[in-house]
């Protein structure tokens, strides 16, 4: 009996260690033990590459089933029924078969919310229901899918957004619902992911990738919805490189028999970890339509699937006809868990016309600069993150609309799009599965009036600009954004990320003319497993 006992604990492990073939949910708020850990001076370790595939803790040498072992919460039963139904609650995937070959996880996903917008009187409620599939086939080979069915009546603010952009933000097309006062969408996620040897990985799927270090990305962000791509991951030395094959949807148009119009990216990710304490990526992307100006079908263009970075010369051979971006991540380690972090976004760039700083249009380019540290001040689970984002004109779109950095009527990197500067901060705290929240942003934008130009919609042509010279950010209808969250959790079960949150939004958004303020109060009992972006 005592040998079972000692054997026991020694399999468990052993499952689990043989099951790490997936990624981890992008959803930030409630994996910062798993941040703190990355986050380290001891490790080598590829922060800005998201989400985390399970297999990269083991190889940086971070014990992934301890850290996750954190959160568990542990009461023994005299009864074995009464101990499993505990952890099944508290600790575990609802529904697991697993065997030596094979594994089987299920787990229910949710979203009940309850909430009143107060400067305008009205209820505002989601409801959604899903499920989530996931295991492995083999020791290498992982799989997992998801699927929710929503309703909602959303605050005015968002209600406005998704009627004037024709999607739930991050979360696809919608139809009316309640008599059209609210909105009924769905969206799913499915990948399946093959670690082919020690240094090679390949995922292929539907759903949503990252890469920087902050709350932000100004190079690939999971603000936009679900797309489906292709990811190849060479993991060796200090290096970790990724190329990346998307398909994107514009839904601003449906064409006899093929649906909406499709364009596609590749991207190239290179990060180079220095130093245990600091880290260099460097990234381009090319965005072409799948049919041309003239109406040819172009498909996905072969010279693109070279899986070398720099793809700039190649797109300049093929007569320049594409969309080409570059860009640069950093982040630095000081001390033991404190990180500056960075970003350069280049879509185009001239030095004269830089130096000359004549506010010339084509200068098409953004930074972001970042400081987050892990228990300050020596309190422990404490969390600070403060962030400032400036992007100018006109970057990220193009001549021909359909090549713009965007998918599904949204962009692919910042929210706001572009001409904005922002400063996000964050403080959040936490007690064992007890998680408080607090974030403040404020922001200037440069709106459009009717008809013009000014350069934050990356969906407009940049021939359609207002001026050659004098542009800057925040030109057109400046428009201010102050933005409160504050709200509190507990984490039911980390396993799914099943939690009963409460909370308080207060946004005011203010232009020379008018003023918008929302004040709205929500209780939930949600599965957050990725990141909703309502915070502009």
């Amino acid at each position: 009996m005592s040998k079972k006992l000692f054997l026991y604990p020694l399999l468990l492990l052993s499952i689990s260690a043989f099951s790490q073939t997936l990624y981890l949910p992008l959803n930030q708020e409630y994996n910062r033990n798993l941040q703190k850990a990355v986050y380290n001076k001891d490790l080598h370790f590829h922060t800005s590459v998201r989400s985390y595939y399970e297999t990269d803790f083991e190889k940086a040498g971070v014990n992934y089933d301890s850290v996750q072992q954190i959160l568990k919460m542990e009461r023994s039963f005299p009864k074995k029924w009464k101990q499993k139904t505990w952890d099944k609650v508290f600790n575990e995937d609802v529904a697991t078969f697993i065997r030596k070959d094979y594994e089987i996880i299920a787990n229910p996903l949710m979203n009940f919310g309850l909430g009143n917008e107060f400067a305008e009187p009205k209820s505002v409620w989601v409801n959604t229901r899903g499920i989530e599939l996931k295991g492995r086939i083999g020791k290498n080979l992982g799989y997992y899918t998801n699927f929710y069915e929503n309703q909602a009546i959303f605050p005015e603010y968002l209600d406005t957004y998704i009627r004037e952009n024709g999607v739930v933000p991050g979360q696809g097309q919608y139809k009316s619902y309640a008599d059209g006062e609210g909105f009924d969408y769905a969206a799913s996620t499915g990948y399946l992911a093959l670690r082919a040897s020690k240094y090679f990985s390949f995922q292929f799927g539907h759903g949503k990738n990252f890469y920087g270090d902050g709350y932000r990305s100004l190079l690939l962000s999971d603000n936009s919805f679900n797309n489906l791509f292709l990811k190849a991951t060479v993991n060796f030395w200090h290096i970790k490189y990724q190329v990346l094959y998307n398909q994107y949807i514009d839904i601003r148009s449906n064409q006899p028999e093929i649906g909406h119009p499709r364009k596609y990216s590749t991207v190239h990710y290179l990060s180079w970890a220095v130093s245990k304490r600091v880290n260099i990526s460097f990234f381009d992307a090319i965005i072409w339509q799948a049919t041309d100006s003239t109406g040819t079908y172009r498909g996905f263009d072969l010279q693109y699937l070279n899986p070398i970075i720099f793809m700039r010369p190649v797109e300049f051979s093929t007569g320049s006809p594409d969309n080409a971006l570059m860009g640069l991540n950093m982040s630095v380690i000081v001390g033991k868990h404190n990180v500056f972090y960075g970003q350069l976004i280049l879509d185009e760039f001239k030095f004269e016309e830089v130096t000359a700083g004549n506010g010339w249009w084509g200068n098409k380019q953004g930074f972001q600069l970042g400081f987050k540290t892990f228990d300050p001040f020596r309190i422990k689970n404490l969390y600070f993150q403060t962030e400032y984002n400036w992007v100018r004109p006109y970057t990220y779109s193009h001549r021909e609309p359909m090549k713009n950095y965007g998918h599904y009527n949204q962009p692919l990197a910042h929210p706001y799009g572009a001409n904005f500067w922002e400063s996000v901060s964050f403080l959040k705290y936490n007690y064992k599965r007890i998680f408080l929240n607090y974030q403040f942003i404020y922001a200037i934008y440069g709106d459009d009036p009717e008809g013009l130009n000014y350069g934050k919609d990356i969906y407009k042509s940049y021939d359609t600009r207002v001026s050659d010279y004098d542009n800057y950010v925040g030109q057109g209808i400046e428009t201010r954004l102050l933005y409160n969250h504050i709200s509190a959790s507990y984490l039911i079960n980390p396993a799914y990320n099943l939690n009963f949150s409460i909370g308080y939004v207060n946004r005011n958004l203010k232009t020379n003319a008018d003023t918008h303020q929302t004040n709205y109060f929500y209780v939930g009992l949600k599965t957050s497993l990725g990141n909703k972006y309502y915070d502009f």
